[in-house]
């Protein structure tokens, strides 16, 4: 009877044991789903409204400016309003002109870049060359020292290059122009992540996405204003039939902001691996979206070059992902070494009291 109960109580616990670990597997594939469809909705959103073909508003600094301006209310009523974030102490004014400030240019640099090539190229061919991440990263962070140059791992982005490079050869709406905005967001986008490694992380600073919009989207604001002024403004003057149609920037700028809550979720309760990863199915699904739904030509060439590519970058993600766990292998051995290390000293100074007071006896 005694074994039946503890059998029975067994299973219980082995049932609920299932039911939590299904919970969180749940939790965390709705997590990326959301992410995925935020990220999916902003990109095609972006290239309905700024395509002259679709909604013809082909004035990215603006629509740059309505999600910074957007995102920096929301972000100040939840961090000063409602106190639901805590802001770093160890920010400080100088630190903030010294460290956020150029983040925020390098930001406000690769959103209108980014934003500005949607008019010229089709949403497919930008998340190919998006593909060239990985290798822009590598390469800022090896100049600024902040990675180690490996000759394995620059031949692999050697291979991602090469892959981008055949898709870039196959694309039937290629444009130099939009290509040179394109690479140019990545480069930028690069350089503001090794960036904030070196002026913010190492001074032990982590910014979660709510607070790095709470600083950085003023910031972003203030930066575009200055060309906004200069390009967009005499042309969005002239043309008097313009009106600012509330619900679609109004939704637009909500779905740019909501993104970033899904980006802090995905993190925090997952890991940045599993976001790089529901971004290659991200980025699958909207060369799909494009192919099917927006008509754009995706040409077998295409295909061949990103399938290269995303291979190369899911090496990447392997690679670094064993390297994550090694180190934190090393770590946790060398606190097992540390841990028996102070036994011994322990035991040591034990013996050592006890043969003074035996010499005292």
């Amino acid at each position: 009877m005694a074994a039946a109960t503890s059998t029975a109580t067994g299973s219980s616990g082995a049932g609920t044991l299932s039911e939590g670990i299904m919970k969180k597997i749940i939790l965390s594939y709705t997590y990326v789903a959301i992410w995925i469809f935020l990220s999916f909705t902003v990109i095609v959103y972006n290239k309905y409204i700024l395509d002259p073909k679709l909604y013809n508003f082909p004035f990215p600094i603006s629509l740059t400016m309505i999600h910074m301006l957007f995102c920096s209310t929301l972000a100040f009523v939840l961090v000063r309003l409602l106190r639901l974030v805590d802001l770093p102490a160890a920010m400080s004014r100088s630190l903030y002109l010294r460290s956020v400030v150029p983040i925020g240019a390098l930001y406000s640099l690769s959103l209108w870049l980014s934003n500005s090539a949607y008019i010229y190229l089709s949403v497919s061919f930008i998340q190919m060359l998006k593909a060239l991440m990985p290798v822009a990263v590598y390469s800022i962070g090896v100049s600024l020292r902040k990675e180690q140059f490996r000759s394995n791992t620059m031949m692999n982005m050697v291979s991602i290059s090469l892959g981008v490079a055949i898709a870039a050869y196959g694309e039937a709406r290629f444009d130099v122009w939009g290509v040179g905005l394109q690479l140019g967001a990545v480069a930028f986008e690069a350089t503001r992540l090794v960036l904030i490694q070196v002026l913010l992380s190492s001074k032990g600073i982590n910014l979660n996405p709510i607070t790095s919009l709470y600083y950085v989207a003023p910031c972003c604001f203030l930066f575009l204003s200055v060309p906004w002024l200069l390009v967009e403004l005499p042309v969005l003057r002239e043309k008097s039939s313009f009106h600012v149609d509330f619900l679609v920037f109004g939704t637009n700028s909500f779905c740019a902001f909501a993104l970033n809550l899904a980006v802090f979720l995905l993190v925090g309760k997952t890991s940045a691996l599993t976001m790089n990863v529901a971004g290659v199915v991200k980025d699958w699904l909207l060369i799909a979206f494009s192919w099917s739904v927006i008509k754009d030509t995706v040409t077998t060439v295409n295909l061949i070059g990103y399938v290269l590519a995303f291979l190369g970058v899911a090496y990447y993600n392997h690679a670094k992902l064993q390297a994550m766990k090694a180190k934190e292998a090393q770590k946790s051995k060398a606190g097992e070494v540390d841990e028996e290390a102070a036994k011994l000293l322990e035991e040591r100074e034990g013996e050592t009291g006890a043969k003074r007071l035996e010499s005292q006896d």
